[in-house]
């Protein structure tokens, strides 16, 4: 499936940019998300004269991440959980819980973007996550688990 890109897709491309991709990830991802059009020829008129306002678009979405990296910056985020006397916890501590103690903090952040590649969090301790905030934009946050009894 040939498509063109309506916003930067990490380890795909840019805005603008003609790929072909696998049928399944163009139609299911790609399209309903607003990330990539069929390239006919109809379509690629139109994107050429939405190209300025889509590159725009692109532009602002970048700044306000990096605005929103900004207000990370020193940002630790304290999170209490049940523990066993050994620092193991009573469960774990995922993407979702690290989402809602950040917004419950005034650091409004959507389960999406927290990326723990190593999987959940099942002990007491210091960990650093890695926030997506854009394509281009990533911030490793600190992250503190307290445990009580």
């Amino acid at each position: 499936m040939d498509v063109i890109l309506l916003e930067k897709v990490a380890n795909l491309g840019t805005i603008g940019d003609r790929v072909k991709v696998k049928s399944g990830y163009g139609r299911n991802y790609l399209l309903p998300h607003g990330k990539a059009t069929v390239a006919t020829p109809d379509n690629i008129k139109k994107f050429e004269a939405r190209r300025a306002e889509l590159e725009k678009a692109a532009a602002d979405a970048l700044a306000g991440a990096g605005k929103r990296a900004e207000a990370f910056k020193d940002f630790k985020l304290s999170i209490t959980a049940k523990a066993g006397s050994e620092g193991k916890l009573f469960g774990s501590i995922g993407t979702n819980d690290i989402a809602e103690a950040a917004t419950r903090a005034g650091h409004p952040l959507s389960r999406s973007e927290v990326r723990m590649p190593n999987g959940p969090l099942r002990t007491v301790g210091e960990f650093t996550v890695e926030l997506h905030l854009h394509a281009d934009v990533d911030f490793a946050l600190p992250v503190t688990i307290v445990g009580e009894e």
